[in-house]
Order: structure tokens, then C-alpha cells, then sequence
């Protein structure tokens, strides 16, 4: 279908920017790259910017933020820079020098501000501007892989003119994510060589990298035009994990191939122009050097790796568990969190058609952008006893874009505005307008159980994070905070009416996500009360060689999330299909 990406054949860049939706193997390909161009000769230093690297684990060495030779692998180095800690260091370097000079409210409101995700992409971004600037790197390795690329938003925030003049320190215009830039002045010719680098196709190639599933075909398509209307125009995409072959006699092979197949076909039109490679789907975790090596060999692994494993049972209820528990305890709010791509639409609308079972009033709502709760209920009838209603992301952040231009708007000049208008395409303005409409939601829930389907991790810890300082952003914007913004945060606090269900697979990228989500939440004082395996191979009866590797390879992860990281935790094994309508859902709870 698609040739078969081999860095042995193929000519690449100096820069190496690796892209692509959470859980798709950035992080796998990107160290599997560096390692076979290192063994063709070539010195490689490899750079991690992902706050949830397995890196080290992968290599078998401790990593810091300094360039470090890989000792089974010659000419390869690594570094392993954590922006989150390199975003702290910034918010400090910011608010440090007015400790003891301002009052504590007002460092307060300054360190909420840079708290963003914005913030911690430009501190990434700063990170590795000085390698993308540096000569001497050029002249010293061959390639530099980076495991994540900066967003196109990033990208047009630094260059505008507006984000290097004093601007944001005197501005009070109440936006998500005032701040980020003002501790940055002195760099400006730095990142703008940075810029130039990223955009000259001589130098830097943006590898997008999917897998075979519609939603990050969808992201990486998003992702590839963004950038290249920035400039960085050279670009190749890699579709990870597509099954080469499947057995006909087993019934999971067969419905797996032809899903991945499917969603293929639809592929967004401007995506298809991008040069194509792919990668296949195998039976071990791509960890160790050896693995690695593997992957661009064509190499099948049919023995397991540890034998022991694959004779291991773990017990584990199924979903029908959680719904028994929420509607025995009469819990009102119930919500689903975790990374993208892991099925919380299907778990919610699964969860809200048990309850709904069970004689409740329950009303069923989606903050998530994808916004596919209406084609997951396509076709079928609903009980009176369930309503379902979605929270358009588009309608709300515009509102939101609106009434901030509107009060903060004035007296800016064209440049102000431009920044302003910037400042509210990021992420964070996205959180705060669906926050406000979420409130609303909620605020039903007196009168019947809630399940929300909630944004994708990045969006969702912000959303909970940033409550206060959503209410008093509100205050600053707008004049007045809803009473339902007011009350919300101490309900979703009441282990008594609220209930979290993270959603996860069987994955190092997204346990180690969905486990950071749970540290912020406790933080904010939510303790989730279940986590769900959902798409378990682990959990099927699959005969197939390279499948039942790869279910095998779960079993570290479900003992991980069963032993260390739920109070309660259930499995849902990998469907045949997507489970579309109202009678189908339940198949879910009795999966």
C-alpha cells in the first residue's frame, strides 16, 4: 500500500522534526530513526522534548538536558530536556525578580499566566532554538531528531512584531494566555534564525507521523497545513502500525485489518499529497536498542519475549462494573478523561446508556472538539429517560473571542490587535470558553445524572487546573462570573456527587499521560474513582502471531494501572467494530 520507511533508503535533513496526535509513536519512531542512521555511520544527537519520555528506558541510560553518548549504539547521542521543568524555570526567571516587591495577588495572577500550555511549548521551543541556531551543531552531527515539533500556533505568535515590544507587561486585556512571550525580549534574533532554520527544506524535514485511524489522520493533516503556511514546506508523513497481513480464520485479525484499511480511504485530501510511508504494526514493545533495529528490517517476532507473560491471567470486571457502582451510590456527575484516541465518546455514551438502563434520568453532553457524539448515537432511538446535547467548540470559542476583543479590544492599535486575536487561537482560550459552557451543563445535574465526554488530556488538565484562574480572568474580562462557574469546582470536588473515569489503553504513552492527568486532579482535590483499559488485545481470544505479541506486551501496563495507579480499574476488550447506536453501545457494558 505504502512503501515501507527504511532511513537506509530514503535522503534525509540535517533537522528532524517529529509531529503527529498523542500515542501515535513519535517518540518510537523518532528513536528507531536515530539509531539506524547512527549504525549507517552517520553522528546523531537525538532530542527529547516529550514531559513523558520513555526515552531512557529505551536506550538504557539516564539522560539530562546535556548531549550524552549512547554507549550500545556508536555516533549516537541523546538529551532529554523536560519543558515542563524548563517552563517552571522560565515562570520563575519571569516572577522571581518581583518577590517581595509586588503583592501576593498579583504574583499569583502572574504565575496562573504562565501556566499554560502555551507556555511550556515556548519554553520547549527555546530549548531547542539554540541547537537550530547553532552552527557549530551543524558542523558536529550529521542529523538532530527531535521528537516533537512546535505548533503552528507557537510558530505565528513569535512572529509577530507585537510579541517583542512591551506590550504584554503593560496589557490587562484578560486573554488565556497573556504572558508567555514577556520574559523573551532579548531573544528575538534568536528565534527568528530559529524560524528560519525550521522553514528552509535544505535543513528540516517535519516527519507527521499517524496511525492508521481516522482522528489522527484527521490531527496530522491539521498539524501538516498549519506548519506549512508558516513556511515548512518539506514534509513526509508516516502511517505507524499498519497490519501487513491477518489471518482469515481469526476473527480479530480480519476486522482489525480492515479498519485500519477503511480509515485510510479516508484520508483528508490535502494529507494524500504528502509523501507516504508507513511503518508495520509488530508483536514487541518498541523498547531496547535491539527492538528498534528491528522495526526497519521487516523483522516479525513470533516467539515472546517472555514466555511466562503470555501464561498470565489478570482478572478484571468490565464496564458494567463501573455503571453498578455509579448507580448504586447515585452519583450525579460523571466524566471521561484522558488522551485522544482512547475511546472516551464510546466510554461515556456506553456509561449513559447503562445508567439510562437502570431507570435513570440521565442527559449526556461532549466538550470534545470532534464533536462525534451525534454520529455515535447515528440511527438508533433513544429512551425517553435520555437526553444527549453537544458543546459546539467552535460556537463557544468565538463568543468567548468576542466578548474579550470587545472589553480588552479598545485602544489597541493594529499591531495589539493582531497579537490579541493570536493570543486567543490557543489552547488555553479553548478550555476557558468550553469551561464556561461546561458550567452550564453541569448545573443540570440537579435534576439527572450528567456524563460529560471531556476534551482530550492537554485541554482537560488546563480546564480543571485553571479553575481559579478562570474565575478571575472572568472578573478581569468580563465583569461579572456566571453562578455556575462559581459552584462548579467545589462539586466536581464532592467524591459524594461527582465521578471520574479515566480512559486509557494498554500503552506506555498513554498510562504515563492518563497517570500525570490523575496527579493534577488530585492536586485540584478530584480523586478519580475508576480507570477503564479500553481496545484490550489482552483481552481477546486472537490467534493472530503479531496481535497476541502485542497483547502480551499490555500485560506491564494493565499490572501497572491495576497495581499502582487505579483505586478501581476495568477492561474493555478490542471491539470488531465501531459500536454506533443505541443498542449497539451496550454491547460495551457487556463486552
Amino acid at each position: 500500500m505504502y512503501p515501507l520507511f527504511n532511513p537506509n533508503k530514503t535522503a534525509l535533513t540535517p533537522f528532524l522534526f517529529f509531529t503527529g496526535k498523542g500515542g501515535v509513536g513519535k517518540t518510537s519512531t523518532a528513536c528507531a530513526t536515530a539509531v539506524s542512521l547512527a549504525d549507517q555511520g552517520k553522528k546523531v544527537l537525538l532530542v527529547s522534548t516529550d514531559p513523558a519520555s520513555n526515552l531512557q528506558d529505551v536506550l538504557g541510560v539516564e539522560l539530562t538536558n546535556d548531549p550524552l553518548a549512547i554507549p550500545s549504539v556508536n555516533n549516537l547521542f541523546a538529551c532529554n530536556i523536560d519543558p515542563e521543568a524548563s517552563a517552571k524555570a522560565y515562570r520563575e526567571k519571569v516572577v522571581g525578580p518581583y518577590r517581595g516587591k509586588l503583592p501576593d495577588a498579583v504574583l499569583s495572577t502572574m504565575e496562573e499566566q504562565l501556566s499554560g500550555a502555551c507556555t511550556v511549548e515556548i519554553a520547549a521551543f527555546d530549548e531547542f532554538s539554540h541547537l537550530l541556531s547553532d552552527e557549530d551543531v551543524l558542523n558536529q552531527y550529521d542529523h538532530v531528531l527531535f521528537d516533537t515539533a512546535p505548533t503552528g500556533h507557537t510558530l505565528r505568535l513569535l512572529q509577530l512584531p507585537t510579541a517583542w515590544t512591551g506590550f504584554l507587561e503593560e496589557s490587562t486585556h484578560g486573554a488565556s494566555c497573556l504572558g508567555p512571550l514577556s520574559g523573551l525580549g532579548e531573544k528575538k534574533e534568536l528565534y527568528a534564525k530559529a524560524v528560519e532554520s525550521l522553514s528552509n527544506p535544505e535543513k528540516t524535514t517535519l516527519i507527521l507521523v499517524s496511525r492508521p485511524d481516522v482522528s489522527s489522520l484527521v490531527e496530522a493533516n491539521r498539524a501538516s497545513s498549519e506548519l506549512k503556511d508558516i513556511g515548512i514546506k518539506n514534509q513526509l508523513l508516516i502511517i505507524n502500525g499498519l497490519l501487513q497481513t491477518h489471518r482469515p480464520d481469526d476473527s480479530v485479525s480480519t476486522a482489525f485489518s480492515e479498519r485500519q484499511r477503511r480509515a485510510l480511504k479516508e484520508t483528508p485530501e490535502a494529507l494524500k499529497q504528502v509523501v507516504t510511508f508507513s511503518l508495520p504494526f509488530v508483536s514487541y514493545s518498541l523498547t531496547g536498542v535491539d527492538n528498534l533495529r528491528h522495526l526497519f528490517s521487516s523483522y516479525t517476532m513470533t516467539v515472546f519475549e517472555d514466555d511466562s507473560l503470555s501464561k498470565e491471567t489478570i482478572y478484571l470486571p468490565g464496564l458494567n462494573k463501573v455503571i453498578d457502582d455509579f448507580s448504586s451510590k447515585n452519583i450525579r456527575v460523571i466524566f471521561t478523561m484522558g488522551k485522544g484516541g482512547v475511546g472516551k465518546t464510546s466510554i461515556a455514551s456506553a456509561m449513559a446508556v447503562g445508567l439510562s438502563e437502570k431507570g435513570h434520568r440521565v442527559h449526556l453532553t461532549t466538550t470534545d472538539p470532534a464533536a462525534h457524539l451525534a454520529y455515535t448515537f447515528e440511527g438508533g432511538a433513544l429512551r425517553d429517560n435520555l437526553t444527549i446535547s453537544s458543546i459546539n467548540p467552535e460556537i463557544e470559542v468565538k463568543k468567548y473571542q468576542q466578548e474579550v476583543l470587545l472589553a480588552a479590544g479598545e485602544g489597541l492599535d493594529e499591531e495589539g490587535i493582531a497579537y490579541l486575536k493570536e493570543d486567543l487561537e490557543s489552547p488555553c482560550t479553548e478550555e476557558i470558553a468550553l469551561f464556561r459552557a461546561f458550567a452550564d451543563v453541569v448545573e443540570k445535574s440537579e435534576n439527572e445524572i450528567v456524563v460529560i465526554d471531556t476534551a482530550p488530556t492537554g485541554h482537560t488538565l488546563l480546564l480543571l487546573d485553571s479553575t481559579e484562574a478562570y474565575h478571575k480572568e472572568m472578573s478581569r474580562s468580563t465583569g461579572n462570573v456566571p453562578e455556575s462557574v462559581k459552584k462548579l469546582l467545589p462539586r466536581l470536588r464532592n467524591p459524594k456527587e461527582t465521578g471520574v473515569v479515566i480512559v486509557t489503553l494498554a500503552e506506555a504513552t498513554p498510562v504515563l499521560e492518563a497517570a500525570r492527568l490523575q496527579e493534577v486532579l488530585k492536586r485540584a482535590q478530584i480523586d478519580p474513582k475508576w480507570w477503564v483499559i479500553n481496545q484490550s488485545l489482552y483481552a481477546t481470544d486472537t490467534t493472530d502471531a503479531v496481535l497476541k505479541g502485542r497483547a502480551v506486551s499490555e500485560i506491564e501496563w494493565i499490572k501497572k494501572v491495576k497495581e499502582e495507579l487505579a483505586p478501581q480499574c476495568a477492561v474493555i476488550p478490542w471491539l470488531h467494530e465501531e459500536k454506533i447506536g443505541y443498542d449497539s453501545l451496550k454491547e460495551f457494558i457487556d463486552a
